[in-house]
């Protein structure tokens, strides 16, 4: 790979991310940079590429190059090639406008499950991220709508703290009455703005989250977007979240469009959550209202959209237009916008931007919007210089904004089309389909064709996710039908209950084995093929299912969870009273050679385990039991004791475990006492900003107020200007720098399983360290081993006494099953 990147404005930062890199092809990667420009270079060997006697490539996965430019409070850039020009514009500097959110919340029955957990655990999140400036409400939805509190009120601790309760307890059942809960909102809106009870100069949104169509109250859609739009009047901003793709987007669209806000689709997986906040983060910080762009009429034509209601911090807007023939040497621009007025009493507007005579009010706007000040920016652009400043690199991609000017016109023709009448609809329509076929862009107008490789036997087909209109069918697309429909390492299940929606508790199966030998027998529409079952991953090395379709009218059996032991290799059966039975000892009793045991004999299902051999009279013997993991291994450089293992057995809430303000370097957790584990670590540096929170199922990196997860023992290979983040198969994940303290957090699944850390290069920690575990770098004084029992010492630190006592552990920092080492224990 051989990437240029070249940004006139200076480039801010630079970092890059693969999925497949290692330590061993570091070298194959180098990064350049300067001011301007940027160079990355990927070139492996050869035999880099190759597994080890295999002829497969290892380089398999994701490679990605992300970095953004310098920005001033000003008008933005100007770009200009070929005759078109391209303005961006993300104003650096300017205050957060206070805002009035309300949440809607929808609880119906198709909610139930993961959907409205994950719901929930991002509406936590989110609250906890609300300014104290900032007012806010909740409506949760089912047939009827209720909201949580009569009014507005602010978004103090002491109220956060109360929504959360409220969020945590939401419970989902019955249908879904959208009309009635976006009225709702709007009336808890209008109430407050006519009461006066809203900030002067703040804005006001409504994000409304469902997974379905209206199905009681009004269920017209055209109706509903009417009432909606009507109740609104242009006073507030509408943003909708569609739940996976039973809902019908196109309504939510609409919806959104025509009250000034957008529509995004939540995709149902394990990262929803994620989803949620990062789309709530998009708007959680508004800069500027009715931001409208300003450029001379004898100088540009056909300019794409250049009016919007809000900009949000973390954003940018992107005009492109194209030049007249006979245009000026330099192109002029303003943008004009309005602020908060309870930001300028606080004198936080840049000294270098001059506000605009009295505030105005305007016309439809509700009192909150009655006080905002007018603000211009202004920006020019010498058209030869930026001409020849773009065509001199070689390697740019040349007409590029000119395309960017076409992409940006066929997207937003195709917004207009979602509002459009039906004589409108078929104008715009025609117009971007010539613009999408001319530049030859993939839109929902146009067609991309795949041609099939010769001699590939049978074909794979991408389906386009299902909306409603197709909800309730199951289709056969012919050839060999897998039962598990797998994205990347991801799968889930083909089926479908009577309605069509999948069960709430459908795909907790994860098999970690080969899938299912193709079967020939087609899906059968409205029928589930797989009852819900839970298999342990520690028991399943390869599941093979098969139908017996002459019981396919029968009631579908529940397949009964089943567990292993990890030493004996027994198989449990968990019973719904809790009993449990040895279901490898009844298979040898009670069951024909080669034939299952009947409580492993549903219906309509078979299910056949195989299990590990057991190990042979000369391998390794298991560890005893008792032998655990510590919760922290120390190493404690330049000390009598080199190594020192930590078990928590008091904690109560959030933990400081180290704290360097000179390493700029701070880990907090979670300890879970009943469970002897962490429920999550967080570890924050604040050069270059990076947040990285781990729990039990993935790893969240924090990076320029977005998040991207990760699953544990997938390889990542992350380099951030100042810190190097890799994770190993092993799922060892390190944050690493010439100059700082190595941390490392690790999934533990040997003895005492949970989240555990590491430490390496302890000697950077500087004096000022602290914490639950950094007070162990400061001066520790241990005491002689006691006279009636050497297996015990004393240490104090900081003024405390510690009582350690020698002990067996396991060490986890390679990696499970561990090796058993001798230390010095302590207990906290």
């Amino acid at each position: 790979m051989d990437i240029h990147i070249f940004e006139p404005q200076g480039i801010s930062f630079l970092e890059t991310e693969s999925t497949f890199m290692t330590n061993e092809l570091a070298d194959a990667l180098t990064v350049s940079q300067n001011k301007t420009k940027a160079h990355i270079q990927f070139k492996p060997t050869l035999s880099q590429q190759m597994s080890p006697g295999q002829q497969d490539t290892v380089l398999d996965g994701n490679f990605i190059v992300r970095y953004d430019v310098h920005r001033t409070v000003s008008g933005g850039s100007i770009q200009i090639e070929s005759g078109y020009f391209v303005h961006y514009f993300a104003p650096e500097g300017l205050p957060t406008i206070p805002k009035n959110v309300i949440f809607v919340i929808d609880k119906s029955g198709s909610m139930r499950g993961r959907k409205i957990e994950q719901t929930q655990e991002a509406l936590i999140k989110i609250l906890d991220d609300l300014s104290p400036n900032d007012q806010f409400n909740l409506v949760s939805f089912s047939g009827e709508a209720a909201q949580w509190k009569p009014l507005l009120v602010p978004a103090s601790a002491e109220n956060v703290n109360q929504a959360r309760s409220y969020a945590d307890s939401i419970q989902t059942q019955g249908g879904t009455n959208i009309n009635d809960a976006m009225l709702l909102a709007v009336q808890l809106l209008d109430s407050a703005n006519q009461k006066e009870l809203l900030p002067e100069g703040s804005v006001s949104l409504i994000i409304l989250l469902t997974d379905g169509d209206p199905t009681m109250g009004e269920t017209n859609p055209a109706r509903i977007q009417k009432n909606v739009k009507e109740a609104i009047d242009g006073q507030y901003s509408l943003f909708c979240l569609g739940f996976g793709f039973d809902v019908s987007l196109a309504f939510l669209e609409k919806l959104a469009l025509d009250n000034g806000g957008l529509t995004r689709r939540i995709y149902e997986d394990s990262d929803s959550t994620l989803q949620l906040q990062d789309f709530y983060q998009e708007v959680a910080n508004p800069l500027l209202t009715a931001v409208t762009f300003e450029y001379p009429s004898n100088a540009v034509e056909e300019v794409s959209r250049d009016n919007f209601r809000l900009l949000f911090k973390g954003s940018e807007i992107v005009v492109a237009g194209k030049l007249r023939d006979q245009s000026p040497d330099v192109l002029s621009a303003k943008v004009r916008g309005q602020l908060g007025r309870s930001d300028l009493s606080s004198g936080s507007v840049p000294a270098m931007l001059a506000l605009e005579g009295p505030s105005l009010p305007l016309p439809g706007l509700g009192p909150s919007f009655q006080h905002m000040q007018n603000i211009t920016f202004q920006t020019e652009s010498r058209v030869a210089e930026q001409e020849n400043e773009f065509q001199n690199p070689k390697y740019i991609f040349h007409s590029f904004m000119e395309r960017l000017w076409a992409y940006l016109t066929i997207q937003q023709l195709l917004e207009q089309m979602i509002s459009a009448s039906d004589a409108e609809k078929q104008a715009l329509e025609t117009r971007a389909l010539s613009l999408s076929l001319h530049y030859s862009f993939v839109t929902p107008l146009t067609s991309m064709v795949v041609t099939k490789p010769e001699g590939k036997e049978w074909s794979e087909v991408a389906e386009k996710p299902v909306e409603t209109k197709n909800k309730h069918k199951n289709f056969y697309l012919g050839g060999p039908l897998s039962r598990f429909r797998t994205a990347g390492d991801r799968r889930s299940r083909i089926t479908a209950g009577p309605s069509g929606k999948t069960p709430s508790d459908l795909g907790r199966a994860r098999p970690q084995g080969p899938l299912s030998p193709p079967h020939p027998h087609p899906l059968m529409a409205g029928k589930s093929l797989l009852p819900d079952m839970l298999l342990a991953p520690s028991i399943l090395d390869e599941v093979f299912l098969g139908v017996d379709l002459r019981a396919g009218d029968a009631p579908q059996a529940r397949v009964p969870a089943v567990a292993s032991d990890p030493v004996t290799r027994r198989i449990w059966e968990r019973k719904a009273s809790g009993s449990s039975t040895d279901l490898s000892q009844s298979a040898k009793t009670a069951s024909p050679p080669g034939q299952l045991p009947a409580s492993l004999r549903p219906g309509a299902l078979l299910v056949l385990v195989s299990q590990p051999a057991l190990p042979t009279l000369g391998t390794t013997a298991a560890v005893p039991a008792a032998i655990q993991a510590p919760a922290v291994i120390l190493m404690l450089p330049r000390q009598s004791v080199a190594r020192l293992c930590v078990d928590i057995k008091h904690s109560q809430g959030p933990m400081n475990l180290l704290s360097d303000p000179d390493q700029g370097i701070e880990v907090t957790a979670q300890y879970e006492t009943e469970k002897a584990r962490f429920s999550w670590i967080e570890v924050t540096f604040k050069n270059p900003q990076l947040q990285v929170r781990a729990i039990p199922e993935h790893v969240v990196v924090t990076r320029n107020r977005r998040n991207f997860a990760y699953k544990w023992k997938e390889t990542l290979f992350s380099v951030i200007p100042g810190v190097k983040l890799t994770m190993d198969k092993a799922g060892l994940l390190l944050f690493s720098s010439p100059d700082r303290v190595t941390i490392g957090l690790l999934p533990w699944d040997g003895p005492g399983e949970g989240l555990r850390l590491l430490l390496r290069d302890t000697h950077r920690f500087s004096s000022r360290v602290g914490g639950t575990l950094g007070q162990f770098y400061q001066d520790v004084l241990w005491g002689p081993p006691a006279a009636a029992d050497d297996s015990k010492r004393m240490l104090r630190v900081q003024g405390l006494e510690y009582s350690a006592t020698r002990l067996l552990k396991l060490d986890y920092q390679e990696g499970s099953p561990g090796t058993e080492i001798s230390c010095w224990s302590v207990e906290l």
